[in-house]
């Protein structure tokens, strides 16, 4: 395995099927390029004459859209720059955490990410979309799906404040699980 010796920069990237790795290599003599999404060699591009640019790829199952920005700051430094579905990586992070809930919590020695898409209502976890049964229920709405044979349930609920909108809550084994922070 080649070492990667032109490594400039590593990030990671939260998306709803999982916590990715994106590292970037370039070359400033031979103006190589090479992009790794965990781990997975995406892009290599040998002796680039033009050492700016930008490199476009897809991250995760959801195939999201993502470029490395490539600027000359000044002489032969570089600033390179994530962008996440067209938004910088901290604008797409700061959306995501108004447009998602995350839960982690471990089942029988096994760890798992949950993740809830507020807009579509997809729930995800550990990178798999889970099937899911919704209804009704006299103070909002309630998802159903199973994870490792353990009912999981979010729950739907109006704060009755309209700044913070709808509260979701998962319930494992009738056990409420705090949100995480990523």
């Amino acid at each position: 395995l080649e070492k990667m010796t032109d490594l400039v920069a590593v990030w990671e990237v939260a998306l709803s099927d999982g916590v990715h790795k994106i590292e970037f290599e370039h070359g400033t003599t031979s103006g190589k390029r090479v992009v790794y999404v965990d781990g997975k060699e995406e892009i290599r591009r040998e002796w680039m004459f033009k050492l700016v640019g930008k490199e476009t790829f897809t991250v995760g199952a959801t195939k999201t859209k993502a470029a490395i920005n490539i600027d000359a700051v000044s002489g032969f430094a570089y600033e390179y720059t994530l962008e996440i579905n067209g938004k910088s990586l901290k604008k797409y992070m700061e959306n995501r955490l108004k447009t998602t809930n995350t839960w982690i919590l471990t089942l029988d020695g096994t760890d798992y990410r949950i993740v809830l898409e507020k807009d579509t209502m997809d729930v995800w976890c550990n990178g798999q979309k889970m099937e899911t049964a919704g209804e009704f229920v006299e103070d909002g709405t309630e998802t159903h799906f199973t994870v490792a044979d353990h009912s999981c349930c979010i729950k739907a609920v109006s704060s009755g404040k309209r700044k913070e909108g709808i509260i979701h809550t998962l319930i494992v084994n009738n056990r409420e699980i705090p949100e995480a922070v990523e």
